[in-house]
């Protein structure tokens, strides 16, 4: 699990956005883990089932969350236009249907493929790719909007 900590914690602050959120989020993950270990089947490979317990905890955390828009700096944009442009995507994502968030973010920010995907969040491969193609095109849209009003 420590193999395996920093890109769940990097997951978990995807999701939640703040670091404390995110450090409390992958420490209760670990619990549950430790608790269940006897549940994990030898076939299953441990860095899949941690990563689907992770965006469990974030979605579960997410809904009990009052709405809340973070203004955090974005690291590596030096100039406005270039923040601009990642805060109306950060916007775009964060505005996404949790199932198709979660898509994208194991997709991009994970780089995961799209068959661990389909694993850790136990749907067939076909729905995995309808929801990451779905999301794309959200994206686009609300992207382009976004570029009209400016």
């Amino acid at each position: 699990m420590e193999e395996h900590q920093a890109g769940l914690y990097r997951l978990a602050y995807s999701y939640l956005k703040n670091r404390d959120d995110a450090l409390d989020a992958v420490q209760e993950s670990i619990a549950r883990a430790i608790d269940r270990l006897p549940s994990l089947r030898s076939g299953d490979r441990l860095h899949i089932w941690m990563t689907r317990i992770v965006v469990n905890e974030c979605l579960t955390r997410l809904r009990r969350r009052k709405p809340v828009v973070p203004l955090e700096d974005w690291d590596g944009a030096e100039e406005e236009h270039d923040r601009d442009e990642l805060w109306d995507l950060r916007k775009s994502i964060d505005a996404l249907d949790p199932k198709l968030r979660t898509v994208v973010i194991l997709r991009f920010f994970e780089d995961r493929k799209l068959e661990e995907i389909a694993q850790i969040t136990r749907t067939p491969l076909s729905t995995v790719k309808t929801r990451l193609y779905r999301a794309l095109a959200q994206l686009r849209l609300s992207l382009t909007e976004q570029e009209v009003l400016s």
